[in-house]
């Protein structure tokens, strides 16, 4: 790409491929902060303490708040290491969410926020994009320190916009600021409003558009996604990738992590949801039953998937999910 210089290598433990992927789940994206951070304390008792995940893992892929995780652990800083140590994803969700998610004390407080659920968004969002652009600063896709993806949907288009380390190499009109890609995956419909932004194409000078919402509307686990950039990548004869074969999953090493369920809680059922109609869809005892349904449908389904594939070619060992189950 004219004028991109890119920071990324061939995978690097030769034909193994290392994925690291991280559901979407708002404020619960503490919960892989946390495995993170215990991973790469990990790592760096084997290692040395400046080892960071970004070295061990060929694609980081993210949705939601997963997105922003995989931004914190592949921008670079001015000595071209992570700008964030996984331990510190924890410390960032605990002094930055109360703002991003502000919560009203006020006895009227309940109806306010059903009230502000039917008119728009719950939560502005002005915080969380301040707070993105002041972190990721000028960061663009191609300068992140591994490979990412990061799944968004374009509301405009009516179709996923995957903005894929692999796919800007021959699409520069996807090396968006990191900040902006992070503010359209986390745009959650009912909590967060779509975000608008443009690029500029560095080959022929055109715009292109984006209106981005919440990329769980189609992968909240984006794990197949990031295994579909590299097998295409396999398919189109890449460099990086020329002695592994498509659907070579025994060379794959993929780890998986959720932001927590709480399906023990049993917040519908059927008798109840029967009587619903938009409204009822959309709020119903302080949750928004239509994003819980797609959200956990996405991640589950992912994960099933997955599984049947890799246990059917003898390489179950090759990928593993990480959920917590949350106490209701």
């Amino acid at each position: 790409m004219e004028g991109m210089k890119s920071n990324l290598q061939p995978p690097r433990y030769g034909n193994l491929i290392t994925i690291l992927s991280i559901d979407g789940g708002g404020i619960r994206g503490i919960i892989p902060g946390i495995v993170l951070g215990f991973l790469e304390s990990q790592l760096q008792a084997l290692d040395g303490e400046d080892a960071r995940l970004a070295d061990y893992f060929d694609v980081i892929a993210g949705t939601s708040t997963g997105g922003l995780v995989t931004a914190m652990l592949t921008t670079p800083n001015e000595k071209n290491r992570p700008l964030f140590s996984a331990k510190e994803i924890k410390d960032f969700y605990l002094d930055n969410c109360p703002k991003i998610f502000p919560q009203k004390s006020c006895p009227f407080a309940p109806i306010a926020k059903m009230i502000k659920s039917i008119t728009g968004p719950k939560y502005e969002g002005n915080f969380l994009h301040k707070i993105l652009k002041e972190k990721l600063g000028s960061t663009q896709l191609h300068q992140t320190l591994t490979n990412v993806v990061i799944p968004t949907f374009d509301i405009k288009e009516l179709q996923p916009t995957i903005f894929s380390s692999y796919e800007v190499k021959n699409t520069p009109s996807l090396d968006a600021l990191l900040s902006d890609i992070c503010t359209g995956t986390s745009a959650a419909p009912t909590y967060l409003p779509a975000h608008y932004f443009e690029t500029i194409n560095t080959s022929d000078g055109s715009v292109r558009q984006f209106n981005l919402i919440d990329g769980g509307v189609v992968a909240n686990n984006p794990t197949l996604v990031a295994m579909g950039e590299i097998t295409k990548e396999i398919i189109n004869e890449s460099p990086d990738f020329l002695l592994i074969k498509p659907m070579e999953y025994a060379r794959f090493l993929v780890i998986s992590l959720g932001t927590g369920t709480a399906k023990t809680e049993e917040k519908y059922n059927a008798n109840e949801s029967a009587k619903w109609g938009v409204f009822g869809w959309l709020v119903s005892g302080g949750s928004t039953p239509l994003v819980d349904v797609f959200t956990h449908a996405s991640g589950d389904m992912v994960d099933y998937l997955i599984s049947v594939v890799f246990k059917a070619l003898n390489c179950e060992h090759s990928y593993l999910r990480i959920q917590a189950s949350l106490e209701s």
